[in-house]
C-alpha cells in the first residue's frame, strides 16, 4: 500500500484466532470508519469475508479475525465509509463522451466556442467532407456575455463542410448547422414533436436548436458506436468511478446497448461497480402499457443477473420516464406551475410580468402516466421520473399516489430525479408516499443557469426555494443523490460540498459566492448518507450495501481527510485513496 503506515499482517504477524471463528479475508483497523448505520456509528475497526463484513468494532477487538492469510490494513487514523452509491447517471454516454469532442463545460465566448470545435475539425479532417462531428460538454448557460445565444449560423461559419451537432450538457438542447438540419430533413414545415420544441427564426426557418424530442431525427443520423467502443467506454466510466469511490450506480435512462456494454465489462473481469439499470420508456408507449411493461420484462429476463452477490452484477428493475424538459433557460421546457416571467420592459428598465407559457405541455398525460405507474409496479419495475418542474414534480406525485392507492403495501420505491423546484405544498408528500427525491446536489449552487437564466424568469418568490434539499429532508423525504454524469463532471466530493454549503467554488467568480436560495443545505452527515444508504434504499439494495453492517458488502472507501469533522467547504478536496468492492481493491491511489 501506498499511503501512511498502511501495512499486511502476514504468517509471522498474525493473531491467534478465537477458536470457532474463521478470520477475515480483510481488516482494516486503526481507523475513522463512518458505518452509515440507523445510529451513524463511528467504529475503528471493519473485518471483511468472503467479500461482506462479518465484525465492526475496535481496533483491539478485531485482533480476534486475524489469521495467517488475513490481509491487514492499518489505516493509522484514516477515514473510511461505505462505497458512494450514485442514485442517477448515464455512465455509457459519459464513457463515450470521454472520447468524443468536448468543450469540458467551460464558459466560453462565441469566438472560444467556435475555435473549440474548429479544433477537432481539424484534428479530424480525414472525415470530410460527409462525416459527422458531434460535439459534447457545451455550457450553454455560461455562453459569454451573459445573453448569448447561438443558431446554426454559428457553426456555418465554420470552416467544414461536414454536418455538425452540438449536444448541451444538460442533454436536452441540440445545436445543428445547415448540413445537419437539411439531412434530418427539419425545414420550415418542421413542427414540434411530442416531447420536444423546434426553435425556429424571425423568418420562419429552423434557428438550428432542438429540445429534447426535435433532436432525434439528428441523433437517427449519427453513427452507432460498435459493441467493442461501447464495451470499451463502459470499462473507461467504470475506471472513473472507482477513483471518486463509486460502488454502486443507477444507469438512468438505458437501452439495449447499455446492457450488453456494461454485460461485456462483467464477462471481461472489469466490472467494478454494481450496476443497475432503469429502461428508457418513449411518451408515445404509455398509449399501450402493457406492451412496454412487457418490453421491460424482456429486458429483466435476459439482462438481470438476479440476487445480489459481492461480485459485482447487474439488475434491470427500473424504468425511467422523462416527464418534462429543464427549467433552465434558454430552453425553459420544464414544466412549471406558474406562468415564466418575460421582460415588459426595456433592457435597461426590465418590467418583469407572467408570460405565456408554464412551460411545454408534459411528456406524459398525469392519468396515462398513473395507469403506466400501475402497470409497472404489478411487474416489481421501480419507475424512475426526471422532474424538473414543480408541475412536473406535482404529477408526478399524483401519480405515485394513485399506484400506492392501487396496490397498498407493494414495496415500489419511486425515484423522482432532479425536482429543481418544488411546491411548497408538495414537500411532505414525498415521505408519505415514499418516493425518493433524487438531487443532483453540485446545482444547488449560484452559476449561470440558476442566477442569470432563472433569477428574471422565475422572480424572486421562486428563486428562493430552488433545489430544495434541506426542506424536502426536514419535510421527511427520503433524500438521495445522483450526479446525472456527464450532464456535470464526474466529481462526487465537490456535489457534496455544494450539498452542504450551498455555495460554488472561489474560481467560479465573485458574481456566484452568495448562497443559492433560502434552502438550509444538509449537514454532512446527512449529505453522506444520501449518498449511501439512502440512495442503496431507492436501489432496493439497502439489505446488502449502503452502509457497514454485519452481514452486508465489503464495499468501503479510504479518504485522505475527514469530510464529518473538516471545515465544509474543505469536503470538495476529498480524494480517495482506495476503493473496495466486495472486499476486493478496484483502485488504489498514489497520494501519500
Amino acid at each position: 500500500m501506498v499511503f501512511g503506515a498502511i501495512g499486511m499482517a502476514g504468517a509471522q504477524t498474525s493473531l491467534p484466532v478465537q477458536m470457532g471463528v474463521a478470520p477475515a479475508d480483510l481488516v482494516l483497523t486503526n481507523g475513522k470508519i463512518y458505518t452509515a448505520d440507523a445510529r451513524d456509528s463511528v467504529t475503528e475497526a471493519v473485518a471483511i469475508r468472503a467479500g461482506r463484513v462479518v465484525w465492526t468494532g475496535s481496533s483491539a477487538g478485531v485482533k480476534a479475525l486475524v489469521g495467517a492469510q488475513t490481509r491487514v490494513i492499518d489505516l493509522a487514523g484514516r477515514f473510511a465509509m461505505p462505497g458512494l452509491v450514485d442514485g442517477h447517471m448515464h455512465p455509457l454516454e459519459a464513457g463515450q463522451k470521454l472520447l468524443k469532442c468536448n468543450l469540458n463545460y467551460e464558459p466560453l465566448t462565441v469566438a472560444q466556442f467556435q475555435r473549440g470545435i474548429q479544433a477537432c475539425l481539424d484534428a479530424t479532417k480525414p472525415d470530410e467532407p460527409d462525416g459527422w462531428l458531434q460535439v459534447v460538454g457545451w455550457f450553454q448557460q455560461a455562453m459569454l456575455p451573459e445573453g448569448t445565444k447561438t443558431s446554426r449560423a454559428t457553426l456555418d461559419g465554420l470552416k467544414t463542410r461536414r454536418p455538425i451537432v452540438v449536444t448541451d450538457s444538460f442533454g436536452h438542447t441540440v445545436l445543428a448547422n445547415s448540413r445537419a438540419l437539411q439531412l434530418a430533413k427539419i425545414t420550415q414545415e418542421t413542427r414540434d414533436p411530442v416531447g420536444g420544441a423546434v426553435e425556429h427564426d424571425g423568418a420562419g426557418e429552423p434557428s438550428g436548436v432542438l429540445q429534447d424530442a426535435a433532436s432525434d431525427p439528428v441523433y437517427a443520423l449519427l453513427p452507432k458506436a460498435t459493441a467493442a467502443e461501447n464495451a470499451a467506454a463502459a470499462i473507461e466510466a467504470l475506471h472513473a468511478m472507482t477513483r471518486q469511490g463509486i460502488t454502486s450506480f443507477l444507469d438512468a435512462d438505458a437501452e439495449r446497448e447499455d446492457l450488453e456494454a456494461f454485460t461485456a465489462a462483467g464477462l471481461a473481469g472489469k466490472l467494478t461497480a454494481r450496476a443497475h439499470f432503469a429502461m428508457h420508456i418513449d411518451p408515445a408507449e404509455a398509449e399501450h402499457p402493457e406492451a412496454v411493461v412487457a418490453r421491460i420484462v424482456g429486458f429483466r429476463k435476459e439482462f438481470d443477473q438476479g440476487a445480489l452477490t459481492p461480485v459485482p452484477t447487474l439488475t434491470v428493475r427500473n424504468a425511467k420516464m422523462y416527464i418534462d424538459g429543464v427549467i433552465s433557460g434558454p430552453a425553459y421546457t420544464g414544466a412549471m406551475l406558474e406562468a415564466y416571467l418575460v421582460n415588459a420592459g426595456t433592457a435597461d428598465a426590465p418590467r418583469w410580468v407572467p408570460g405565456p407559457t408554464r412551460g411545454p405541455e408534459l411528456y406524459y398525460a398525469p392519468e396515462k402516466l398513473a395507469v403506466l405507474l400501475v402497470e409497472l409496479a404489478k411487474n416489481g419495475i421501480d419507475p424512475h421520473m426526471h422532474v424538473d418542474g414543480d408541475r412536473a414534480v406535482h404529477v408526478a406525485l399524483d401519480a405515485i399516489a394513485a399506484l400506492r392507492a392501487a396496490m397498498p403495501g407493494a414495496d415500489i420505491r419511486p425515484g423522482l430525479a432532479h425536482c429543481e423546484i418544488v411546491s411548497p405544498a408538495d414537500y411532505a408528500r414525498f415521505g408519505q408516499l415514499g418516493a425518493f427525491p433524487v438531487l443532483s446536489m453540485q446545482w444547488e449552487k449560484q452559476a449561470p443557469d440558476t442566477v442569470e437564466q432563472l433569477r428574471d424568469a422565475m422572480g424572486p418568490e421562486r428563486a428562493k426555494i430552488l433545489e430544495p434539499a434541506g426542506v424536502l429532508l426536514a419535510a421527511g423525504a427520503p433524500v438521495a443523490f445522483g450526479s446525472d454524469w456527464p450532464v456535470d463532471r464526474l466529481d462526487e466530493w465537490f456535489a457534496l460540498k455544494v450539498g452542504v454549503t450551498r455555495l460554488n467554488a472561489p474560481e467560479a467568480g465573485a458574481q456566484y459566492q452568495h448562497r443559492l436560495g433560502t434552502d438550509p443545505g444538509l449537514t454532512a452527515t446527512q449529505a453522506l448518507r444520501a449518498i449511501t444508504i439512502t440512495a442503496a434504499r431507492e436501489l432496493h439494495a439497502d439489505a446488502v450495501s449502503g452502509s457497514l453492517e454485519e452481514g452486508k458488502f465489503g464495499d468501503v472507501i479510504v479518504l485522505d481527510r475527514d469530510p464529518l469533522t473538516i471545515a465544509p467547504e474543505e469536503i470538495a478536496k476529498v480524494k480517495v485513496l482506495t476503493t473496495f468492492v466486495g472486499g476486493k481493491m478496484v483502485w488504489e491511489s498514489n497520494v501519500r
